[in-house]
């Protein structure tokens, strides 16, 4: 049976010598996997282009009950993006907040909630003139919202944060897996932060850098098997 969804690209695997398996975030049925033909090839009716990471889609699709690979019909970028794959900083972002969305939703059934999130944040990204060297962050840290473990709010004097409890505290935590001064300050502000006010956010390379560790750390110790994030390496040395 057709349907129509939109979609959010995460992850393309080749499969034989001209198809694809891709991973699609739908607004309609959760994460699914669908297998496209002949995508290489020059007369392909789908493009292997607007298969990249994050890339927005309006699909038609055949959705079979059964959990297994279903069929795309048709397929289009909407909106096309006018920045995200010509700025190294943006699109090494893309690719990695592609990597750790993939990864914490591919057991994900329908969630408008989540589908919005994530497709608003996209669209921002792609359509702000000036990239916010914090929006990776910011990003990965509202995204907790959606998936459960939001880190409770900060009150005076907790100097601390728990990353296996999710909250400030004052007491520093008898473990490994916690931010101390500044880093809670600026965990806090991130927390605090708006997109058209995250740009006002000063955070130092060096910090930044032990905060997306720490934020990576938050992610493992509350998703399964999220496992090794490769495409790490790739935006530290585009943002250094």
């Amino acid at each position: 049976m057709l349907h129509k969804t939109r979609g959010i690209v995460l992850k393309t695997t080749p499969y034989a010598e001209t198809s694809v398996v891709v991973q699609v975030f739908t607004e309609k049925f959760g994460m699914q996997a669908y297998l496209i033909n002949g995508v290489k090839k020059a007369k392909a009716k789908i493009h292997q282009n607007i298969l990249q990471p994050l890339h927005l889609l309006d699909l038609i699709v055949y959705q079979k009950n059964a959990a297994g690979l279903n069929r795309i019909a048709e397929a289009r970028q909407l909106p096309i993006f006018q920045r995200i794959p010509y700025d190294i900083i943006k699109s090494s972002m893309a690719l990695f907040i592609t990597e750790m969305v993939y990864k914490s939703v591919r057991q994900q059934g329908p969630d408008g909630q989540l589908f919005d999130y994530l497709f608003n944040a996209t669209c921002w990204l792609d359509s702000s003139e000036e990239t916010p060297v914090n929006f990776h962050l910011f990003f990965l840290l509202k995204l907790t919202k959606y998936l459960g473990f939001y880190p409770a709010s900060r009150l005076a004097g907790q100097a601390y944060f728990d990353l296996k409890e999710g909250v400030f505290t004052p007491f520093t935590p008898g473990h490994i897996f916690a931010l101390h001064e500044p880093h809670t300050s600026q965990w806090n502000a991130l927390l605090n932060s708006r997109l058209t006010t995250l740009g006002a956010t000063r955070i130092g390379n060096q910090d930044r850098k032990v905060l997306l560790q720490k934020l990576i750390d938050f992610y493992q110790l509350h998703i399964d098997g999220l496992g090794e994030i490769k495409s790490l390496e790739i935006l530290e040395e585009v943002l250094a």
